[in-house]
């Protein structure tokens, strides 16, 4: 049976920097320790060829759960 890939939308780190009301710097940094499977994407083109981060809906999902566990440790 072929793998099906279920994410049909991601967002840049700036996107998300924005959303959060984060810089894209403060992302990166709660990033890190996240891959493939916590839903940290690597997006490549012609204007990033280095690569520029991007996150599905589960990664997204997960910063917020970063960000609020550093609020909460910052108490």
């Amino acid at each position: 049976m072929a793998h099906v890939n279920k994410v049909h939308s991601i967002q840049t780190i700036g996107l998300v920097a924005r959303d959060l009301d984060k810089t894209e710097d403060e992302i990166a940094d709660l990033a890190l320790g996240m891959d493939r499977e916590d839903g940290l994407i690597w997006v490549y083109s012609l204007e990033h060829e280095d690569g520029i981060m991007a996150f599905t809906m589960q990664g997204i999902e997960n910063l917020e759960t970063l960000i609020a566990d550093q609020e909460i440790a910052k108490r």
